[in-house]
């Protein structure tokens, strides 16, 4: 019956999805409702409702009570836009269209040890995200900006960065570990390099007006082509996933802007030593799929970043899920 269940992954990973999509759980308040309030809160028909929350209920997302009535339980409100913790958008990226295209070629990606979307869609994964499904893109750069959000603190308060006067954050997204470390350290200045579609979005902390713009460096580009900034500590976080060959280059790219004495701080999930286990090594075949990377062990990441040419001095964790490799461009 376990593997039974197992090969209906789908049916619970498309459930979340559509109680995501369509807000039930933010539609369910602190009282338990009845399916026909939800049904109509959300615009949906009853009978099927009940169908997709008593789906859920045997996975512990919602909860039925004896009287027909559902209530949140603990990961339902993970998935209310306005939790703290929610992971909404999480739930949205893991299950966005291409994913039901990718999963059925896993057996090719094995085979071959290559990503499948280029013959999919004939192109590279993220530029077929940007020119094809921008809709898509979105989900991801939300799903990125709410794992940054809510990892951002940690990362800040893991790291001493006492004694540098500048930090660059090398495809940081809209910026959050950067404007946590300027909350962190007043008189730091702080650069953070993405996409210009991902940039533009920056906090509004950080753009002109902000409370810290006088102090953030905002520079558009592709860290794949060049790091064209200058700082003493680079942070890297959850992007040397990419194919081998990327990830070699983005690590050039930072090693030739920073030079000796910079100090380099990786920061990665990792499919050892972690409470994560299921969820990383799933994101692991799923990297596999879309660009031909990969979540790393301790081990193949201190020889990646050892064959770039760092000396990594440091690992240590960050928080349940992510680890942190303290490193240095030696002289």
């Amino acid at each position: 019956m376990r593997l039974r269940e197992l090969v209906f992954g789908a049916a619970c990973a498309a459930a979340v999805r559509a109680a995501a999509r369509l807000g039930v759980a933010d539609a369910l308040g602190d009282a338990p409702m009845t399916v026909e309030s939800l049904a109509a809160a959300v615009k949906v028909e009853p009978k099927p409702l009940r169908r997709l929350l008593r789906a859920l209920s045997c996975y512990g997302v919602f909860a039925e009570r004896p009287d027909g009535t559902f209530a949140h339980t603990e990961m339902s409100r993970l998935l209310r836009e306005d939790d703290p913790n929610s992971l909404r958008y999480i739930s949205l990226w893991c299950t966005e269209p291409w994913t039901w295209d990718a999963w059925p070629r896993l057996d090719e990606a094995v085979r071959s040890g290559r990503n499948v979307i280029e013959d999919l869609y004939g192109k590279e994964f993220f530029v077929y995200l940007n020119e094809d499904a921008p809709e898509s893109a979105d989900v991801f750069n939300r799903a990125m900006t709410t794992s940054s959000e809510q990892s951002a603190r940690d990362v800040a308060a893991l790291l001493d960065l006492s004694g540098s006067s500048s930090v660059a954050d090398i495809g940081g997204g809209q910026g959050h570990v950067v404007a946590s470390l300027l909350d962190k350290y007043p008189a730091m200045r702080g650069h953070l390099l993405d996409l210009p579609r991902v940039v533009e979005n920056a906090v509004a902390r950080l753009r002109p007006g902000g409370d810290l713009a006088d102090r953030a460096h905002i520079v558009p580009g592709d860290v794949r082509v060049s790091v064209p900034v200058d700082a003493d500590v680079y942070i890297i976080k959850n992007i040397l996933e990419w194919d081998d060959e990327s990830t070699a280059r983005l690590l050039r790219n930072v090693i030739g802007a920073g030079g000796p004495g910079a100090r380099v701080v990786v920061i990665e999930n990792l499919v050892d030593d972690t409470p994560s286990m299921r969820f990383s090594t799933a994101m692991d075949l799923l990297l596999l799929m879309n660009v031909g990377g990969a979540k790393h062990t301790t081990k193949s990441m201190v020889e990646r970043l050892k064959a770039a040419g760092l000396t990594v001095n440091d690992i240590r964790p960050v928080n349940p899920y992510l680890h942190a490799f303290d490193c240095i461009v030696p002289a």
